[in-house]
């Protein structure tokens, strides 16, 4: 084993030792003990995941096997690694974004019982997900996926004293359940037809097939790539938050912040986006797929970030950003821009993780307090949380010279030149995005940073919950009471394990974007990603690209620009300027407003429809399989039949002898007449 190989087996196990330690060992070695293990971990894999990108970019490539789980005929299930740009990129990315989140987790989760807990599942979390991005075959990636769902459970529902803490972890469960379901079809199929799990195999013979139909109704074909595309993507669907399997996202705000930056930012939701890119070979084959895919993604960017528009809770505001933002990264892959939308993966990361640690430093402050109407004036108390803050809101807009500018525009342009059916409604759902988004990141700042100082009418309110509700109640945070803003005391500045991850991660939410040229036009990902010649729009924009500073400039001029700049004047004027107008505009939007905050009835539907739908068809199976069937026919059916039966023939047993003798001779009578006539 050459020293890259034992590298590429240090990403992933570093932090799967630091997780065991911590899980298993945390009342040995103690809260300190507990984080120091996991970031270690964290530190010698992102240190390795350095070493192996620029062993990458070096050309250097590796396709191998680790060990061979099981053979089955001519199948081999193997555990192995791919590691080309696509995951390497992966890798650094998953691997930092971590890290930060470890080093922020020891200010934010400072007094929770379940801190040694919450590190092991962090890191655990990490493990999970570098197996997946790691993976040369649909065994391993599958494994990664199911285990970032099950961790991702545990995270949610961290606080499991809470009810709505165990719903929300549930619901995200279930709901990637059916995802993956469909996944786990899709590879099945792959399985089938190709005889084999291999990335490099399936790929290779791909084309070939590509002429071949399965018949999932008698009499009708359907092309085999679409059924297997597809089926993959509804598992993306679901692990990426995508209509309608996107309802479990918003509700996982109830676990602790720093998962959710990890879960919403590089990670678990962007699973999706990376393993349609990893099977582009298969999507290229199939322009029904692709299509499905852009406009599903269209779809969730525009309806989710307008319900962003109508949400108080500061953390929700983020979630359906998250949502809507990757509906972008879902258009670009529909529109084969693989390279923009993995690019928006990688600036998203940053940027997202930016907004969700800045709201948790402000939920820190405000003990806990996660409504923006209770928040504002915040920006002189907490200036370092302010800027950053404002930086990921800036990228996250996309505004020119910010990371998300670059890659947003680029698929945008990408659905413009896209000649695939629905395109067109793509574009259009992607550019009003633009103004949409400007409306709901700035709404958030200005509410949380700007205008009066609205915590301090809330004081009282918190002091008394606090007298009658105790401690006991895990909120959200376990920080210490000194970081609050009750007991008259002012909120204060984060302390420095929360405000350095802000810091390291407002610099890549600057500058990743300036990458663009060599990542989008200059072939970075290699043959990481296949693109059919007719669908390579990014090769179209690549004869016009004027360069990184010429794009910055000209971006001045276009749509997307003046539509970000008219969202965020349009926040200003009503969270600022005028800060009574949004709640005469409420009440005359509203069935337009009641549709925004009921989030367009997923949740009621779902509830009735599979919620309460289980419980009556389980209720139905109880009433009438179990008690009127197995236990009033088949059980006390049987007794009452016996009963029947016993009493019918129990005159035969009289007692009296005279009785018996007559049966007697009455049966001779019958066996001899049989006889004869016999």
């Amino acid at each position: 084993m050459t020293l890259m190989q034992k590298l590429y087996l240090i990403v992933p196990l570093a932090p799967l030792i630091g997780a065991i330690v911590a899980g298993l060992f945390g009342w040995a070695i103690g809260r300190r003990g507990a984080h120091w293990i996991t970031i270690l971990g964290m530190v010698v894999s992102t240190a390795a995941s350095v070493v192996v990108f620029l062993d990458v970019l070096d050309g250097n490539v590796y396709n191998g096997a680790v060990y061979t789980w099981l053979t089955s005929g001519n199948v081999r299930f193997e555990i192995g690694f791919l590691i080309d740009r696509l995951s390497a990129t992966m890798m650094l990315v998953v691997s930092f974004v971590s890290l930060m989140v470890h080093i922020y987790t020891i200010g934010y989760m400072a007094d929770d019982p379940g801190y040694q807990r919450f590190f092991s599942y962090i890191s655990l979390f990490t493990f999970s997900m570098l197996m997946l991005v790691m993976a040369n075959n649909f065994l391993q990636l599958f494994f990664g996926w199911e285990a970032v769902g099950l961790v991702s459970y545990l995270l949610i529902g961290f606080w499991y004293t809470r009810p709505t803490a165990v719903y929300a972890g549930l619901k995200a469960f279930l709901v990637n359940r059916i995802g993956d379901f469909g996944f786990l079809l899709g590879i099945a199929l792959i399985l089938m037809f190709f005889g084999t799990l291999d990335y490099a195999a399936v790929f290779a013979t791909a084309r070939n097939l590509a002429g071949n139909t399965i018949e999932i109704l008698p009499g009708t074909a359907w092309s085999l790539m679409t059924v297997i595309s597809i089926l993959l993507f509804v598992g993306a669907m679901g692990k990426s938050a995508q209509f309608p399997l996107h309802v479990w996202l918003p509700d996982s705000m109830e676990g602790p912040t720093p998962i959710s930056a990890l879960i919403h930012a590089a990670t678990m939701v962007t699973a999706g986006i990376f393993m349609v890119a990893r099977v582009s070979p298969l999507f290229e084959l199939s322009e029904t797929a692709l299509s499905v895919v852009m406009v599903i993604g269209a779809i969730t960017a525009f309806f989710m970030a307008l319900v962003a528009i109508v949400q108080n809770d500061m953390k929700r505001v983020v979630a359906y950003s998250t949502l809507s933002q990757l509906g972008y990264m879902t258009v670009a892959l529909g529109a084969s821009a693989y390279a923009a939308g993995i690019f928006h993966l990688v600036t998203h990361a940053f940027f997202k993780a930016l907004m969700f640690l800045g709201a948790g430093s402000v939920i820190i402050a405000l003990h806990h307090e996660q409504d923006m109407r209770r928040m504002g004036g915040l920006r002189k108390y907490m200036p370092i949380t302010y800027v950053t803050t404002f930086i990921g809101a800036l990228a996250n807009v996309g505004i020119p010279g910010f990371s998300g500018f670059y890659s947003k525009d680029a698929i945008i342009e990408a659905a413009y030149l896209s000649k695939l059916p629905g395109s067109g409604l793509a574009y259009i759902l992607v550019l009003a995005t633009v103004f949409v988004t400007a409306l709901y990141a700035f709404r958030m700042l200005f509410m949380t940073f700007h205008g009066p100082e609205r915590f301090r009418d809330f004081r009282a309110e918190y002091d008394e919950h606090k007298q009658t509700a105790g401690h006991g109640d895990h909120q959200e945070s376990g920080s210490h009471d000194d970081h609050g803003a009750s007991h008259g005391h002012a909120p204060h500045e984060s302390p420095a394990v929360v405000t350095v991850p802000l810091i390291l991660l407002a610099i890549p939410a600057v500058g990743a974007g300036w990458a663009i040229g060599p990542v989008l036009f200059g072939g970075y990902f290699g043959q990481a990603i296949a693109v059919a010649p007719v669908h390579d729009v990014l090769a179209e924009m690549g004869q016009e690209f004027p360069g990184v500073v010429a794009m910055t400039w000209d971006a001045l001029a276009t749509a997307p620009f003046w539509l970000a700049a008219a969202g965020i004047a349009t926040a200003w004027y009503f969270y600022v300027k005028r800060p009574d107008l949004p709640a005469v505009i409420q009440e005359k939007a509203g069935l337009l407003y009641t549709i925004l905050e009921r989030k367009y009835g997923f949740d009621e539907a779902y509830q009735r429809l599979f919620g309460d739908g289980a419980v009556r068809f389980g209720t139905g199976l109880w009433k009438d399989g179990d008690v009127a069937v197995i236990d009033g026919v088949m059980v006390n059916g049987s007794a009452r039949a016996v009963g029947w039966f016993a009493a019918l023939i129990r005159h035969l047993q009289s007692g009296f002898i005279y009785h018996y003798a007559f049966a007697m001779i009455i049966g001779i009578v019958v066996l001899l007449t049989m006889i004869f006539i016999g």
